[in-house]
């Protein structure tokens, strides 16, 4: 599975974005999906997951009203829409890809991970 994310960018704070991420392969329609990000010097920190369905997502306290993920299996494509978005959200926002139908938080549950797109929002 290859995953490329797109739609980062500078934005102002209080402002949205919404990242996408493709997926290749047929089978991405079994896979739990997750967002990560990293900010400079510090760790790769879980945002948001969805399972194979959609039916179930899982947030981070510190997204949890403001982000939302939603997936299109017939796109093939896994979506993370940001609102009120703060200076401290600025990071690197990865997606990844878990094998099993359900993911969590945890960074090496998943196999495998886009190159990542870049978010900054300014204050």
């Amino acid at each position: 599975v290859q995953l490329v994310e797109s739609g980062g960018g500078l934005v102002q704070a209080g402002g949205s974005l919404r990242l996408s991420c493709a997926a290749s392969g047929r089978t991405f329609s079994s896979y739990a999906m997750g967002w990560f990000r990293q900010a400079p010097g510090k760790e790769r920190e879980f945002v948001a997951a969805i399972s194979w369905s959609g039916g179930s997502t899982y947030y981070a306290d510190s997204v949890k009203g403001r982000f939302t993920i939603s997936r299109d299996n017939a796109k093939n494509t896994v979506y993370l829409q940001m609102n009120s978005l703060k200076p401290e959200d600025t990071a690197v926002y990865y997606c990844a890809a878990d094998r099993a139908p359900l993911a969590g938080s945890s960074w090496d549950e998943y196999d495998y991970w886009g190159q990542g797109t870049q978010v900054t929002v300014s204050s």
